[in-house]
């Protein structure tokens, strides 16, 4: 019994004033959370963690980086850099940015993309004038390739041409290697030609170091896009 009650008085009992006092420490502790909550909606702050490829890293991500950080001094970034694909959900990942040619579809996942990125086929002056100009995506097979993918021995690439027509070149890459800057110092050297990224090449031909192969063919563009665990409350550090 908690209350003592008749029709003149009214009194609370020993075992109703302890727990009183324990639902007042409740409420107080329920009030101190959701001000947590309301204060983690209000303003981005905390810890996020973001796996990013390498490339994105290096010519996307770092010059934008410092901005954010200093417009957000509540927020902590964990970034993972890495060309492995990481299990969002499993390994705890608030977020992972990626570029694919199809993105795969991922269960319980959001997926939104911001942009399609351009990749070129490049050579320097010198490689092409010792080895010859290709006319045609068949003679790529008898040139020297610096690829991006290490994962296999011979590769392929898919070029398509202006008027949608299709051709199909097996190639057997003198250099593999999960770098961008990599296949360009390598590219620039004479090495043989290399497919990358626009943004990674572009000043190299402007400034005539290297020049396009076969520019009226290319590759399939990859989507840059980000993926995430839920759309609905995500942290504002997150959004």
């Amino acid at each position: 019994r908690l209350l003592q009650r008749s029709t003149r008085r009214f009194v609370v009992t020993d075992t109703g004033q302890q727990l009183f006092r324990h639902c007042e420490a409740m409420l107080a502790q329920a009030e101190a959370a959701l001000e947590v909550v309301e204060t983690a909606r209000s303003e981005p702050r905390g810890r996020i963690r973001v796996a990013c490829p390498v490339a994105v890293a290096e010519n996307m991500l770092a010059p934008v980086l410092p901005r954010f950080l200093a417009r957000h001094p509540q927020v902590r970034v964990d970034l993972v850099v890495s060309n492995r694909r990481v299990d969002l959900l499993g390994e705890g990942f608030d977020a992972a940015l990626r570029v694919r040619t199809a993105p795969s579809g991922e269960d319980g996942v959001v997926m939104r993309s911001f942009a399609e990125l351009c990749e070129l086929l490049v050579a320097s002056p010198a490689y092409l004038a010792a080895a010859g100009v290709p006319e045609v995506p068949a003679d790529l097979a008898a040139h020297q390739i610096l690829a991006f993918d290490a994962e296999r021995e011979r590769h392929a690439w898919q070029l398509r041409s202006a008027d949608g027509s299709e051709s199909r070149v097996e190639l057997q890459p003198r250099l593999c290697c999960h770098s961008f800057p990599v296949l360009l110092q390598s590219a620039l050297a004479g090495l043989g030609i290399a497919l990358l990224p626009e943004s990674t090449v572009r000043a190299a031909l402007a400034r005539g170091d290297l020049l396009p192969v076969l520019p009226g063919w290319s590759l399939p563009q990859g989507i840059f896009h980000v993926v995430f665990p839920h759309r609905r409350g995500l942290l504002p550090a997150v959004r």
